[in-house]
Parts: C-alpha cells; structure tokens; sequence
C-alpha cells in the first residue's frame, strides 16, 4: 500500500514538473536559434559600430537587394537617413543603431512618417540593431510603417546572403567624426592591442580621453 502511494505521489510530481521543464526545454532551444541567427548576421559588429558606420552597411545591404540610392540633401534634416528605390517605389529610411537595452522610440516613426511628403516617398522604415518600444509599435502599425528590429534585420541580412559583411563596414569605414570632450580636439578611430576599435583623442598623449566607437 505504502510503495503504491509513493507510486502514485512520484506520478503527481512528474506530472506536475513535466510542463515547467518542457518549457524551459522550449525557451532555451528558441534562444539558441535566436543567438545563432544573430551570429550568422554578424550582428555582434554591427553593435560596436557608430551610426554613420550603421547607415553605410544598411545602403550596401540594401543595394545588395537590388535597391539603388537616391540623391537627397540634408536628409538627416527632415526625418530620413537613406532614401532608396526599387522597382518604381521610393522609401525613406531611418537607421537607429542603439545599445541594445536602449529602444528605439515613437519618436522614430513621427519622424520617418513625415519625412514621405518632403522625398515624395511610397513607403518608410525604420531599422534598428535594438528593439521598439510598445508606443512606436502601436503607431507604426496604424501609420504602416515598416520596422525591422534586432531580429527582423538579422533575418533580412541572413536571406540577402549578401556578400558584404558588417565587420568590413566596421572595419574600413570610419565613424562620424567628434570633438574630444576633455580638449575639443578630435577623436580619431583607433585599434588597441587586443584588436579591439575606440575613439581616441588626437592630442594624445597630452589628452587621454577615449570612448568607444559605438556610443
């Protein structure tokens, strides 16, 4: 009688287990794809690059999908950062490349919305290495904004196969050029002795200052 109950009561705790591990089982074979799409993009350069670096490679990835460029003036002016064509249909772009933790906001999508009058364009994106927040997401659905999130890049540069790679961006193209906070001199992109990229101060080694690339 006894070993039936404790039969019965193993059961019952297996029973009660078997969801919980299922879905760590399932949570964790989700991550691993996830990482390994992010890989294979290449999106671990991508985030150490600054936003000059990060609109580069986006016009070459999207050249790569036969978009070509449009000649624009100022575009950071007025709510695109890229403007390409394909097919007859003109869209304006803006390009977001954060922190990881930082999301992108609805401020984004006001912006690249209204940036379609002035470039006369048929359709807007917004693209980013980070994520939206729920507010943009809301808007850009009623707005029919396109946003390509850290994942919906990585899928699009995954089925682009293109043949040019975010570390040749990050690694030939150099960022925006800044001011040194310290000295106002100017920060030049430089290579540490673990091969690892920084901003350094062109007034070294009276002025120390240094910041990565990607801010």
């Amino acid at each position: 009688m006894e070993e039936t109950l404790l039969y019965l009561v193993g059961i019952i705790i297996a029973i009660m287990i078997a969801p919980v591990l299922i879905k760590k089982t399932f949570l964790w074979v989700r991550e691993r794809r996830m990482l390994k799409k992010l890989s294979q993009a290449g999106m671990q350069d991508i985030d150490k690059m600054d936003g000059h670096q990060f609109e580069v490679y986006l016009k070459a990835l999207l050249k790569e999908l036969n978009y070509k460029s449009d000649v624009t003036s100022g575009s950071h002016d007025f709510g695109a950062d890229i403007i390409m064509q394909k097919d007859g249909k003109k869209v304006s772009i803006q390009a977001k490349r954060y922190r990881y933790k930082n999301r992108v906001s609805i401020d984004a999508v006001q912006q690249v919305y209204a940036s379609m009058p002035y470039y006369k364009t048929d359709e807007c994106w917004v693209v980013t290495n980070s994520m939206f927040t729920k507010s943009a997401i809301k808007l850009a659905k009623a707005c029919g904004v396109k946003l390509y999130d850290r994942y919906a890049l990585a899928d699009l540069i995954n089925r682009s196969k293109a043949t040019i790679k975010a570390k040749d961006i990050k690694n030939t193209v150099e960022p925006e050029e800044r001011k040194c906070p310290v000295c106002s001199g100017k920060l030049m992109q430089r290579k540490s002795k673990e091969g690892n990229q920084f901003m350094g101060c062109s007034n070294y080694p009276k002025c120390n200052h240094t910041e990565p690339v990607a801010k």
